[in-house]
């Protein structure tokens, strides 16, 4: 039979917990397969109540014994919790239970990770049961009640004291450090939180330290906790926590509230890293870096994933949610603000680009398929499955309109303000909404539907020219300074800009009402210049009209400047139009934007019409490739085709089925003749972007490795791999290595660096994350599943472990043409490994579930095979609640 049957929750259903608690003191007496909690919680009627039902979520746990104010008691225990009479004013509540960290494969509560992983998963599991191993918790989002009975909610907030007893050399917990003694430590944290935010660590670990002077002038203790033989890859992410202290101070004002900040590196972890007061807990790839085993890349997301786990102390912590229906209230606004970090430490230009690519691959399909949701849900039946790309990266896109309606100034007053008034509690949309509307007298009641309606906007939009004397004509008053008419308003052309905004039925929203769409736009003049600098539209209604005046001659507009709003803009544009706006537009994201459009436009013609690459965007790119004075980077992300998955759903979107072969071919035909074209040109481009100083991560040095590999991966398809042999031979940091191999991989060579980095890095488990998941993401569609499949056999592939099964089974899902083969045989072993994977891991395994999300844009054949998968994943005996739930939907949908 399957897990218990899924209880739909509900937004409206929301009451208050009917107790405060006053405060938490916990006792850990650490055994790896018998590990004792005591617990001792002061309860006290909550005004705001009125239900005093007095229960206790709790899971997996063994009762040893309850007491009230000190007399025993017998509560009434189901699979969920307990319930228990209590008295009528503030009583103590006090518990023991026994617990089983190390066979919690699930990695939810307390549990245990190897600390000397060099094998598969035998060698961990083995290990989880001595001291080579660590404890480790994860309690967000509802993990806390599998470590004790309590009231498991977001809003019920306390002061924890915590003491741990066990033999290990480090015993750490949330807050700051009370005591410590032989075989123990306590730990106090001042600030009230939610047990979603309780964190304890223990394990022979050793720590990579540092310090941090706020700006009031107080020394707080930093350290990065890892195995012995990570000690060397922590200094990048240490120097990034203080960048993130620093910048967090001179940017929002916010300053480090305790005396001692750490974070723990482990390997077995089901996300990125986790906020936990005091105590950030991150998968070791989030963390450990060094220029030997990691890329730029990696280290871009290190510094990313340190500033926002640390911008949760603010926007998570101090001030959380109410309910996980709130969850974006947090998410959304710190990974808004880990974005202009990013931006203000390297590129804002280039970061904007990356967040609309991984918008457009992640979210948008997401939004405009069966797992479609808002931003703020309205129910859940689980709600880690709601730690999504539409919370987290929607979410942020909601915050970012917002800052654009209202200005700088207004936005940091609002928010200063929201910091001012909710500090310490659980808070709502509304809430976080009401400090805009006190501040700016803005109405934002229709601004808040980004929060209630599902789906991606589509805009369209029609142009219209009025030449000559315009004179009869009232101009717009905001055109005119001092109620003076100049000439060349007066008598200059008309130009208007019809939108209208469509947004299409998704899973229990049929109907849509309009949104608030800021649409920034410029105009550019017939030779390029820029006759009207970017000003922001604001659009309320299905279908609104905007006039720009004053104009001698017909302009080129650049629409939906910086990725202003994440909608589709569904605008016709000839190969001509977009080629100058490619030459010309003065707005970065909008440069590139009009060559990526030329590249969709020309993989699209050349998949439905078999014609040839456009000339345009050959010319377009060598000329971009050319212009020395566009960061190198910029250039190297022009040079990227639109992904495949992307082309099916453009397909899909005019009616067409895709077909997942002929795209590929499609995108294989278009690089191999881009590669043809640039020839004279790639070997100077290459040479020059060559970095002859120290290895540094930082935006200069990676930018130029960034088109140099670029570079490479034209090349390889030239001369057939003889210089990326070269450069892997002489390779003297990771960037190069694995690019110089991946161009090996794509242009059917490499056998033997594919053995010789097996070789050389057998025994770092992040590097061998690497060697699993490229050579899944660079296989032949025909053989993508093959190889998969083969990999999982291999003595380093682990079950347990989420990086290594997302490494090899989430390459595949990315693989588009391998994973929707003809045969259905990427299904079917994707499949197979998450009905393996669901009885020990259900969070991961409903996670990865997510890549059938698009099944049902291609041919039935290919439906037929996914459905088949998916209906024997529904089927499996006790298959959990999380994995039921995201299957069902897939399904329904």
């Amino acid at each position: 039979m399957k897990d218990a049957s899924p209880q739909t929750i509900h937004l409206a259903d929301y009451t208050p917990f009917g107790f405060t608690v006053e405060s938490v003191h916990l006792t850990f007496r650490l055994a790896p397969s018998a590990t004792r909690v005591l617990s001792k919680i002061r309860f006290a009627p909550n005004p705001e109540a009125s239900d005093r039902t007095f229960f206790l979520h709790g899971e997996d746990l063994k009762l040893i014994s309850a007491r009230i104010d000190g007399a025993e008691v017998t509560p009434e225990i189901t699979d969920k919790g307990l319930t228990c009479a209590v008295p009528e004013g503030t009583f103590t509540w006090e518990a023991e239970v026994e617990i089983d960290p190390a066979s919690n494969t699930a990695l939810e509560g307390l549990y245990m990770s190897p600390l000397d992983v060099g094998g598969g998963e035998d060698a961990g599991r083995e290990s989880r049961q001595d001291k080579s191993a660590m404890y480790c918790t994860q309690c967000e989002a509802e993990g806390f009640r599998k470590i004790t009975y309590y009231p498991d909610r977001p809003d019920v907030m306390s002061v924890f004291t915590v003491r741990i007893e066990g033999d290990l050399l480090v015993l750490l917990s949330n807050g700051n450090k009370a005591g410590q003694g032989a075989g123990w430590a306590e730990w106090h944290d001042p600030w009230p939180k939610p047990a979603y935010l309780f964190a304890l660590v223990a394990g022979d670990l050793v720590n990579h330290p540092g310090s941090f002077t706020t700006r009031s002038g107080r020394e707080v203790e930093l350290n990065i906790w890892v195995r012995k033989g990570d000690l060397g890859k922590c200094a990048f992410a240490m120097d990034a926590l203080k960048k993130s202290m620093t910048w967090d101070e001179e940017v929002y004002g916010r300053e480090y509230d305790l005396e001692i900040f750490n974070i723990v590196a482990v390997d077995d972890f089901n996300m990125g890293a986790m906020e936990n007061k005091g105590l950030n807990i991150f998968n070791s790839s989030a963390v450990l870096a060094s220029p030997e085993t990691a890329t730029d890349a990696n280290f871009e997301r290190i510094e990313a994933i340190i500033a926002h786990e640390y911008f949760h102390n603010w926007t998570g912590n101090r001030i959380t949610c109410r309910d996980w229906f709130q969850l974006c209230l947090k998410e959304g606004l710190t990974v808004f603000r880990d974005a202009q970090f990013t931006a203000d430490m390297r590129s804002g230009p280039v970061k904007r680009i990356d967040d609309a690519n991984d918008l457009r691959a992640r979210q948008f399909p997401e939004d405009n398929g069966p797992l479609s949701h808002p931003v703020r849900p309205e129910s859940f039946q689980e709600i880690n499955n709601f730690y999504t790309a539409t919370v987290y990266e929607k979410g942020a896109e909601v915050i970012g309109m917002l800052k654009r309606l209202v200005g700088d100034d207004a936005y940091y007053k609002a928010v200063d303000l929201y910091f001012e008034r909710h500090d310490g509690e659980a808070c709502t949309i509304e809430d976080w909404l009401k400090v805009f509307e006190d501040t700016t007298g803005r109405d934002l009641t229709q601004f808040k539907r980004w929060y209630a309606q599902s789906g991606t906007p589509r805009l369209t939009v029609d142009e219209t020219w009025e030449p000559g004397d315009a004179a009869s004509r009232p101009p717009r008053r905001d055109l005119v300074a001092d109620g003076e008419v100049p000439d060349q308003v007066r008598d200059g052309g008309v130009f208007t800009l019809t939108f209208r905004q469509e947004t299409k039925p998704t899973p229990g929203q049929d109907e849509k009402l309009p949104q608030v769409i800021p649409i920034a736009v410029g105009l550019l003049g017939p030779n390029g210049d820029e006759v009207r600098p970017t000003e922001v539209l604001e659009m309320t209604q299905a279908e609104q009209s905007f006039r720009f005046e004053g104009l001698a001659t017909r302009p080129v507009p650049s629409i939906l400047r910086d990725f202003s709003a994440p909608v589709i803009l569904d605008r016709a544009l000839s190969s001509a139009e977009s080629a100058f706006l490619l030459a010309h537009d003065t707005d970065p994201f909008n440069r590139w934007e009009a060559g990526r459009n030329l590249a969709r436009a020309t993989l699209l013609d050349m998949v439905t019409e078999g014609a040839r690459p456009d000339a345009a965007w050959l010319e377009g790119i060598t000329a971009v490739l050319r212009d020395r004075a566009l960061d190198p980077v910029l250039r190297a992300q022009m040079l990227a085709l639109p992904p495949q998955s992307e082309i099916a759903q453009v397909l899909q979107d005019r009616g067409i089925t895709p077909d997942p072969d002929a795209i590929y071919a499609a995108h294989e035909t278009l690089k191999q003749r881009l590669a043809a074209h640039l020839r004279d040109l790639l070997p100077a481009l290459y040479a020059e972007n060559q970095v002859d100083a120290p290895y540094s991560p930082d935006f200069a040095q990676a930018g130029k490795r960034d088109l140099a590999v670029a570079v490479l991966g034209l090349i390889s398809r030239i001369d057939g791999g003889a210089q990326a042999a070269a450069q892997y031979a002489g390779a003297d940091n990771m960037t190069l290595q694995l690019s110089a191999l991946s161009s090996l991989l794509i242009a059917g060579k490499g056998a033997e660096q594919l053995q010789a980095f097996h070789d050389q890095w057998q025994h770092d488990r992040l590097v061998m994350d690497k060697w699993f998941g490229l050579q899944v993401a660079h296989a032949k569609p025909e053989q993508a599943a093959d190889v998969a499949r083969r990999l999982t056999g291999h003595p380093a592939f682990s079950m347990t472990n989420p990086n290594r099964f997302r490494a090899v089974m989430g390459a595949l899902g990315m693989n588009h043409a391998g994973f929707h083969h003809a045969s259905g045989k990427g299904y079917a072993l994707l499949a197979d490994k998450l009905i393996a994977l669901d009885a020990r891991n259900p969070q991961t395994t409903a996670r990865m579930c997510a890549l059938f999300q698009t099944w049902r844009r291609y041919d039935a054949g290919r439906q037929a095979h996914a459905r088949a998968a998916l209906e024997r994943i529904a089927a499996t005996d006790g298959l959990s609640r999380d994995t039921t739930e995201m299957v069902t939907r897939m399904l329904a949908g």
